[in-house]
């Protein structure tokens, strides 16, 4: 998903004087990006968007590896990278990605460049900690404009815990910088370390920056050595509101000095500890204010949810909570492993399945965001209810017939509406592409019977052998190579 990215920093002015010998030595550590985007195409699942050429920043770190930013080099299909005062573009592949929080790990393809590259150019450090609001830090990239390298500068404006992309939360760093492309994924330096890496700006507001503070780069690094990104431990399942109403405060017969979030919203199957109307009191030794917020010793003022991973021990967190006016310490039970049912697609293409005319595949939120608004998402389909779910049942997701029919002559008279989910085959329920599959290829009766959710999409009928037989039709008529992905192919041809 390409949202509110592609934008990079670039600061209100430029240093001035000479640089120094720590920032030449730093700059020489910088180095441009240049990616082929191909973005999935929900409508034409076997295929890609157009090719895309797009270009950022990137700096060295150990392990003779660069960071930059996932939508940088998510869903490229080549990357390059060029060193300082160089014209090589050298050959790199992503070894490790965060879409959620906008973090990629990439280094050079061939051995021999790649050992060339690191023994001329050093290792940046990145800071253990968070630069202090008001102090001024420099960003070094490739904005457009220019083919040098631009080192900039802005002051720290703000700090705070928030969303990120894909649901994601962590620190992020504002800074009162203009705003420009290409300097995205570059590093952000204070007091002669990596504080940050560029991320992303408001197209909008003038003279604002974000940076991921290398804070987060630590925890994307640490994370990702196994080679899989599994994010920070979350509290799912929970939805909370703030105390500040007087009537709230009141009902519950609350003090003036107990403060904190209250517990509205317990679900049938949640596993906390949590009744209905308990109040989140402290977060460890931290104490939650009527608005949900934590002020620390720095007098950093952060969410409470923050503090979630600071404090998480064997999946579990210590909270203290105030239940019929009585203070009780329990743990809340955290994750970071959760079954979506509706989930993103990330940094992978969007598998389906091709019988006669229709093609079908497993809904992801980018069908939600891309293709369903404004196609009666609402109007009987229960993508929309349940996105926020968690999976009942292994291999559980919604089924989708995408986009509109291939031509051929058997949908005479049937159209599609939207993109509608798929509720029945022949009356068996279908709860995923795999299951559809299986339905297909088993069946012995004369027709074909798909029934949707949508109200506004008719029944489909098909004579069974006649749809069967004109895949082959479809296919060749299209030049569409394969059927289906590969785990869809293995379960029709079994």
């Amino acid at each position: 998903m390409r949202v509110w990215m592609m934008i990079g920093l670039i600061c209100v002015m430029t240093l001035s004087g000479q640089a120094s010998q720590d920032t030449a030595e730093i700059r020489d550590s910088v180095v441009k990006i240049f990616a082929t985007y191909r973005g999935p195409d929900f409508a034409r699942p076997w295929t890609k968007q157009a090719p895309q050429e797009l270009s950022g920043t990137g700096f060295v770190i150990e392990g003779d590896r660069f960071i930059t930013n996932a939508h940088v080099v998510e869903q490229a299909t080549r990357i390059y990278i060029q060193p300082p005062n160089s014209a090589d573009k050298l050959r790199a592949e992503v070894i490790g990605i965060s879409q959620e929080m906008d973090l990629a790990l990439i280094q050079i393809k061939k051995v021999t460049e790649r050992e060339e590259f690191h023994a001329n150019h050093p290792v940046l450090e990145l800071s253990d900690t968070l630069p202090t609001i008001g102090s001024t830090v420099q960003a070094i990239g490739y904005p457009m404009g220019g083919e040098q390298v631009s080192i900039t500068e802005g002051v720290v404006s703000r700090i705070e815990y928030t969303e990120y992309n894909m649901e994601a939360r962590g620190l992020r760093i504002q800074v009162d910088a203009a705003l420009n492309r290409g300097n995205s994924g570059g590093p952000v330096i204070f007091d002669d370390k990596v504080c940050g890496v560029v991320f992303s700006g408001i197209e909008y507001a003038e003279n604002i920056g974000y940076v991921i503070p290398a804070s987060e780069v630590h925890l994307f690094l640490s994370d990702i050595e196994d080679g899989q990104y599994n994010g920070p431990p979350e509290l799912h399942g929970a939805r909370f509101q703030t105390c500040e109403n007087d009537a709230l405060r009141a009902y519950l017969g609350l003090s003036k000095d107990q403060t904190g979030i209250v517990y509205t919203r317990p679900s049938e199957d949640s596993k906390l500890l949590l009744q209905e109307w308990d109040l989140l009191d402290m977060i460890g030794q931290h104490d939650i204010d009527n608005a949900g917020m934590v002020t620390r010793d720095d007098d950093l003022r952060l969410h409470w949810r923050y503090f979630i991973r600071e404090l998480a021990v064997d999946g579990n967190v210590p909270v203290t909570v105030i239940r019929d006016g009585k203070s009780i310490e329990i743990e809340l039970s955290v994750s970071n492993d959760r079954d979506e049912l509706v989930p993103f697609i990330g940094n992978n293409y969007p598998e389906y399945f091709i019988v006669g005319p229709m093609i079908f595949t497993p809904v992801r939120r980018e069908h939600f965001m891309n293709l369903y608004l404004g196609y009666g998402i609402i109007d009987g389909s229960p993508v929309g209810l349940h996105i926020n779910e968690e999976r009942k049942m292994p291999g559980q997701e919604y089924v989708v017939l995408a986009a509109t029919f291939l031509p051929h002559a058997i949908t005479k008279g049937y159209e599609v509406f939207g993109n509608p989910t798929l509720k029945s085959v022949n009356g068996i329920d279908i709860d995923s592409v795999s299951h559809l599959v299986e339905v297909l290829r088993d069946n012995e009766e004369e027709s074909f019977m798909f029934e949707f959710f949508d109200r506004s999409q008719e029944s489909l009928i098909f004579n069974a052998e006649e749809l069967l037989e004109s895949t082959e039709e479809v296919l060749e008529d299209n030049s569409i190579r394969r059927q289906g992905s590969d785990r869809f192919l293995k379960i029709w041809e079994n």
